[in-house]
């Protein structure tokens, strides 16, 4: 997926805006890499939302929310030329409780213009979502009969290392240690750049 011009937004990751190719496809784990915490284990419901899908409330008055890149990354990607799609894979035994965290928080389209933006729900950055439990290898193979596109074209970021089985398909994992970072975006792309031979101008 060759890009002829850069995101919009300053401080996206560098690899959106260097005219490289990028993924077909960049998938994101939820816990730990989006967000911080375990849904399964963490939110208790029901969930309200705050201030303005900021962030979500549970029924103990927790509050919960992205990392703090994730919105930029999302949406930054979005103003691309040819924009990745965007997916997640998780395991999570609560899937219910983590669409409706999706649905709940807001993402501001422009995050470098907050105070000029509209918002968007963050279900709506997302083009494909595998959310339940089991071997990751599943999530990626309902991803691929999802999307068409094949397991090379896939770069995902996850923060557990018994997560790089789905390696053995042909997708590129990159791990994380704290959540995704624009840093972390960039480390990834440029990986699966070098594994897949991408990592000169196309077209």
């Amino acid at each position: 997926m060759p890009q002829t011009d850069g995101s919009q937004h300053a401080n996206a990751p560098e690899t959106f805006a260097d005219g490289l190719p990028l993924p077909g496809m960049i998938v994101f784990d939820l816990d730990y890499t989006l967000w911080p915490f375990w849904v399964d284990t963490h939110v208790t419901p029901p969930l309200k939302v705050k201030d303005g899908g900021a962030k979500s409330v549970d029924k103990w008055g927790e509050t919960f929310t992205f990392y703090r890149d994730v919105p930029l990354i999302l949406a930054s990607s979005k103003h691309l030329p040819n924009p990745p799609l965007l997916a997640t894979a998780s395991r999570t035994y609560t899937p219910d409780l983590a669409l409706t965290l999706l649905k709940q928080l807001t993402i501001p389209t422009n995050p470098s213009l907050p105070s000029t933006t509209s918002f968007k729900r963050a279900m709506e950055f997302f083009d494909h979502h595998q959310i339940f439990p089991g071997d990751k290898k599943q999530h990626f193979e309902k991803l691929k009969k999802q999307s068409g596109l094949g397991f090379e074209e896939m770069l995902f970021f996850d923060d557990e290392v018994r997560n790089r089985n789905v390696e053995s398909l042909g997708v590129v994992m990159c791990l994380v240690r704290d959540g995704v970072t624009r840093g972390e975006v960039d480390k990834g792309v440029r990986e699966w750049r070098r594994r897949n031979g991408r990592d000169q101008k196309e077209g």
